[in-house]
């Protein structure tokens, strides 16, 4: 509700109370919201190598909780905005100073850090309330990603509809305020069941673990591999029962990082290294390419919060005499796993190639509405209905819940045990990357569209073409699924979660099979 309070409508404080132009307002979002999702790296290595879980989410709620006051504060004080302006076009507006500039983003930025250390852990800290080793438990683990999903956007409803109202119709120092207090409530909550939860040790850098298998093996190019995987260095099964870990078996993918277990008489840990640590850098690696499909998604996710939001403002807002936030709701449906995560990121990619297409017949459609009632030069007010735009709103959240929900479950699974929080991490680093290439995007097409013609992305919509804009991204969408499906060609799902689902299924059986044997025991008494 925090993040979703100040990213949803942060695009119209930028425009109408900092009188920042439609390109820039846009890019410093999704700059902002790509430096959310990539601070999530640093807030895994420190959870994982130095503070544990636990503490790293207290500190970095502290921060958050800082970052929101300070906000609060930036969109109150009258000295640290500018003053009022009712021009149609912000360019001849009074810009905000220097100092009025640096309080504001100066908050926001710190909220990022705190971001960095709650989004990789939060999810991370619940998945290890299960026991892998209890089958129960590990069945519950398979739905609790839907579930923490669900959690997510109930948080997100209450964003995009009372608190955007709130902003928009009532006044930003109560619309950034009441996240301000649900933060407060939410850290009291968690620190509330700490004598509840299961701590896990932190295992050390996983960076630094990944590096030592990638230095030994290339130190030892030159050597031979064995025939037989048995033959390389690995420590006792003991050593991981004692410390409630799996042993990883040796795999075939990826063969020269074999290289590092291979037995040459150097106990050195910079030369020789376990199966298992072999393994686990393996499963990382695997994971980038699928990485890498995902950022052109996240660059459309972008748009929900930037162009799709200034579309709105110029159309009618009004169902009688309420007036709508901007921001539509997203429909959530829940996906039980009945198809592989790869599968289901495939569904959403196919998904964000048909929000492009609609949006850029939408937006087509509403120039053409423009240019038919004049108001193409002096940006008035399209006679359209905000609902044209609820197509692409709902797609967008249709998409999500396949995408999101499965990437975040994904990187979660795939990842060695030791290393969940930087799994959880390469999920948020998707966003991340996706919202810079947004704004790398923005700004190229916008600048060579004016430099050549009739730009498409301008302060005035109703004189742009984002309809262009939007069927470049169905394009990029399409190439991108493409790549995506070259990629999961190849890949292999980590060995152990593929064999715990087999397990969990035959479990699942026995469980309703005896279900409906106490039944029809019931009904024959």
């Amino acid at each position: 509700m925090a993040y979703y309070g100040i990213s949803s409508n942060l695009v119209l404080y930028l425009t109408n109370k900092l009188h920042q132009g439609t390109v820039k307002s846009s890019n410093n979002v999704t700059n902002w919201v790509g430096t959310i999702w990539l601070t999530p790296v640093l807030g895994a290595y420190v959870a994982d190598a130095h503070l544990g879980r636990y503490w790293t989410i207290i500190i970095a709620s502290l921060i958050y909780l800082s970052g929101m006051c300070l906000l609060t504060l930036a969109v109150s004080v009258p000295s640290l905005k500018p003053p009022p302006c009712k021009q149609a076009n912000v360019a001849d507006c009074e810009k905000a100073s220097t100092l009025q500039l640096a309080v504001f983003f100066g908050a926001l930025y710190i909220l990022a850090v705190g971001t960095g250390g709650t989004k990789p852990n939060i999810s991370t800290i619940g998945a290890d309330q299960f026991d892998d080793f209890e089958p129960k438990e590990k069945i519950q683990k398979l739905s609790f990603f839907n579930w923490w999903m669900f959690s997510i956007f109930f948080g997100t409803l209450f964003a995009n509809t009372v608190l955007v109202y709130i902003q928009d119709n009532v006044g930003w120092t109560l619309g950034y305020a009441l996240p301000t207090l649900g933060l407060l409530v939410s850290i009291g909550i968690f620190v509330a069941g700490t004598p509840f939860y299961r701590h896990r040790v932190p295992a050390g850098s996983p960076f630094t673990r990944m590096a030592k298998v990638i230095v030994a093996a290339i130190r030892k190019w030159k050597v031979t591999l064995p025939s037989d995987p048995k033959q390389l260095y690995e420590l006792d099964l003991e050593h991981y029962a004692k410390k409630g870990k799996y042993r990883i078996e040796s795999t075939p993918g990826l063969r020269f990082l074999n290289k590092a277990s291979v037995k040459t008489g150097s106990t050195d840990p910079s030369m020789l290294c376990s199966v298992t640590q072999v393994e686990e850098t393996k499963q990382m690696l695997r994971m980038i390419p699928i990485r890498i499909a995902t950022f052109v998604p996240s660059t459309m996710v972008a748009q929900t919060n930037t162009l799709f939001v200034k579309q709105g403002t110029t159309l009618d807002r009004h169902i009688g005499n309420f007036k709508i936030p901007l921001q539509v709701i997203r429909k959530w449906t829940k996906n039980p796993r009945g198809i592989t995560l790869l599968q289901r990121m495939g569904i959403g990619l196919v998904f964000h190639i048909c929000i492009m297409v609609v949006a850029s017949l939408t937006e087509r459609y509403r120039l053409s509405v423009a240019k038919k009632h004049g108001v193409v030069e002096n940006g008035g007010q399209v006679p359209l209905s905000i609902f044209v735009l609820l197509p692409q709103f709902i797609l967008m959240g249709t998409a999500d819940a396949f995408m999101e929900v499965s990437k975040i479950e994904f990187f979660y699974d795939q990842a060695p045990e030791s290393m969940n929080s930087l799994g959880t991490a390469y999920s948020a680093v998707t966003l991340g990357v996706g919202n810079f290439i947004s704004s790398f995007l923005l700004s190229t097409v916008s600048r060579i569209t004016e430099e050549h013609g009739r730009g498409w992305i301008l302060n005035n919509l109703n004189a742009s073409h984002l309809d262009y804009y939007y069927a470049f991204f169905a394009i990029l969408n399409f190439l991108n699924f493409i790549f995506f499906l070259v990629v999961i060609k190849f890949y292999v799902y980590k060995a152990e979660v593929s064999n715990s689902l087999h397990v969990l299924t035959e479990e699942l059986k026995e469980m309703r099979l005896r279900a409906d044997e106490q039944e029809a025991s019931k009904t024959r008494i």
